[in-house]
């Protein structure tokens, strides 16, 4: 019998990497270091101080490592991954004074911290899961 696939997500800083290696360190991919150790990101994005992800890249790149199953993903968006690939997506969530202390603690910018506070108040990520087709 095949493993689920597992989609973590949630606003940066909010557990998804530390829950996905609790779940399960041997399958855990993280998509930004995925991206970085593979070279799927396509410049830079001064705005949030992150790589752009080459998303038709990050695609091919797990494709056959979802066919296998047992593969937890750990990424803020689903968007554009395919919704066969997960049995199951979890949104995680925290209380946003929480989430604030640990964006003032990693450092982010003014901007990024704002418009990630703003996504969780706003629970951008839940309405992205559920408009999946």
């Amino acid at each position: 019998m095949k493993l689920p696939n597992i989609l973590l997500m949630g606003t940066p800083g909010i557990g998804r990497t530390m829950l996905g290696k609790e779940l399960a360190t041997r399958t855990d991919i993280n998509v930004g270091n995925l991206a970085q150790e593979v070279l799927l990101s396509d410049g830079f994005d001064e705005d949030y101080e992150c790589p752009i992800l080459e998303e038709d890249r990050v695609i091919d790149e797990l494709e056959n490592k979802t066919k296998k199953g047992g593969v937890i993903v750990d990424y803020h968006g689903c968007d554009f991954f395919p919704k066969q690939w997960f049995h199951i997506v979890f949104v995680l969530q925290t209380d946003n004074s929480v989430l604030y202390l640990r964006f003032e603690k990693r450092g982010y910018s003014v901007k990024k911290l704002q418009d990630n506070i703003q996504w969780e108040i706003f629970q951008i990520l839940c309405e992205a899961k559920n408009l999946q087709p």
